[in-house]
């Protein structure tokens, strides 16, 4: 649900894939306009364009929605849209950073901890990162900014997890932290059955 310039961003890359999946993402971005229709099918077209009109209108919030609601054309919609809300300043990252720096897994669920945190990096990837290059001063950027997304995630997991960190840190060369991810998933599966056999045989 679109609530502003923070989460605009989020918001469109979620938006434009489910009118990719459902071939309707011409209507949005304006590479399928009505005038380049036969006659014939115009019809169609303006009922299609209602119909995309209405999954918008549907994914923001009231306060948003009030602004739009007599907007008749999609592609109208997601230019408006798009001129208000894809700025930021200095506290819509400051606000992030935080988050980031702040979330512990605190008994929570591995799943949920891992991907809570991974939609804070996107998030503040998404507004800081640099256009992409395949010079080798890129390359050693993301390599810097995937370790850093490492430390992260290993450094506030749940001390139950103490071995299959240490493992991982071992590693050389180090992994990356999908993959940090995955190992410490099997190690939580193990954790969890192990936990169930006692409860049995207790």
């Amino acid at each position: 649900m679109l609530t502003g310039n923070e989460n605009f961003r989020l918001w469109r890359s979620s938006i434009s894939r489910a009118f990719k999946v459902i071939n309707k993402l011409g209507f949005v971005d304006g590479s399928f306009k009505k005038r380049s229709v036969d006659e014939s099918k115009k019809t169609k077209w303006d009922r299609a364009n209602v119909v995309v009109c209405s999954w918008w209108l549907s994914s923001i919030s009231d306060f948003i929605h009030q602004s739009q609601a007599y907007s008749k054309v999609a592609e109208d919609i997601w230019e408006k849209l798009f001129e208000t809300y894809n700025k930021y300043d200095g506290f819509v990252v400051f606000n992030i950073h935080p988050q980031i720096n702040s979330l512990k897994q605190n008994g929570i669920s591995l799943s949920y901890y891992f991907n809570k945190l991974d939609s804070l990096w996107k998030e503040f990837d998404g507004f800081t990162s640099l256009t992409d290059y395949t010079c080798g001063a890129s390359i050693k950027l993301k390599d810097h900014s995937n370790l850093i997304k490492l430390m992260q995630f290993l450094s506030r997991l749940d001390d139950s997890y103490s071995q299959v960190k240490s493992d991982i840190l071992l590693m050389d060369p180090l992994t990356n932290v999908k993959n940090a991810f995955s190992i410490v998933s099997r190690e939580d599966s193990l954790q969890r059955n192990g936990s169930l056999t006692s409860l049995h045989t207790s």
